[in-house]
């Protein structure tokens, strides 16, 4: 991924926390994160999705990708103060346990639970407001993004060779977890400006679960699109199915699971 042109082409929004609003039909403010506005520009990015090549499974290809329109995105996660101001609301899950800490982000969050964030926050501000696409994500992330390739080709002769790269591969994740949860802001920065990726708190996108074809060259044969099941992003991409809140207690589609599900949104700026 070229960041550095990234970081040309992306300004940091200094301003936000509470956004002011104005109608007598509107909430009189709204608690956001701050914004980082991500101006299109092509990048080289492993495309998601489940892949092989005649028959066997193999590394997602490599794409020129870029995304179709500038977005702002949220600089840190949504906060557990900021969604329990939608669940009083009555428009979202009462996911947040008594006592906890307002300023960790939220977590315990299905896909449909973040829709519902979305579409509140787009009714309160005028704004439309939705996940990210993977491409969004990948972009917002710069060089906090994880590429997930084994490198290892599949042997129909030998299927030990990717068992034991998948193994290693999922081993490494698993040292890598990190399960604290700390407050939204605190656990990193990019160099657009962009707070805690990677960290315990997978956030979902819009993205649905791909699976394709590629030929000898890496060019895509065929491919088809799983809605149901979503991209998540964090330490790794995982496959989510879409109901699920504690993707630790199943509804991973492969790989070690994302130790929590939480969210951050872009908002359309066209």
């Amino acid at each position: 991924m070229h960041f550095a042109e990234l970081l040309v082409a992306s300004t940091t929004v200094a301003v936000a926390g509470i956004l002011h609003l104005a109608g007598p039909d509107r909430a009189p403010s709204v608690d956001i994160p701050a914004m980082v506005r991500l101006e299109p520009a092509p990048f080289q990015h492993r495309l998601d999705g489940d892949w092989q090549r005649k028959g066997l499974p193999v590394d997602a290809p490599m794409a020129t990708v870029s995304m179709p329109a500038p977005v702002e995105v949220m600089a840190t996660q949504v906060s557990n103060r900021q969604w329990n101001a939608c669940v009083e609301a009555g428009a979202c899950a009462p996911l947040v346990q008594p006592g906890a800490r307002p300023d960790l982000p939220v977590v315990g969050v299905n896909w449909y639970d973040a829709q519902a964030y979305a579409a509140w926050l787009s009714d309160r501000t005028g704004a439309t407001w939705r996940l990210p696409t993977d491409v969004e994500w990948a972009h917002a992330a710069a060089e906090l993004f994880r590429d997930d390739a084994l490198g290892v080709e599949s042997d129909p002769t030998n299927p030990a060779v990717l068992w034991l790269a998948e193994y290693a591969a999922e081993s490494a994740r698993s040292r890598e977890l990190d399960r604290e949860i700390r407050p939204v802001g605190q656990l990193n920065v990019n160099s657009l400006g962009i707070h805690d990726i990677g960290g315990a708190v997978w956030e979902w996108t819009s993205t649905c679960l791909r699976q394709g074809e590629i030929d000898d060259q890496g060019a895509i044969l065929r491919e088809s699109e799983s809605c149901g099941i979503y991209i998540a992003e964090g330490l790794h991409r995982a496959a989510i199915v879409d109901f699920v809140r504690d993707p630790k207690s199943g509804g991973c589609s492969v790989g070690v699971p994302p130790a929590n599900l939480g969210l951050r949104l872009v908002r359309e700026t066209g």
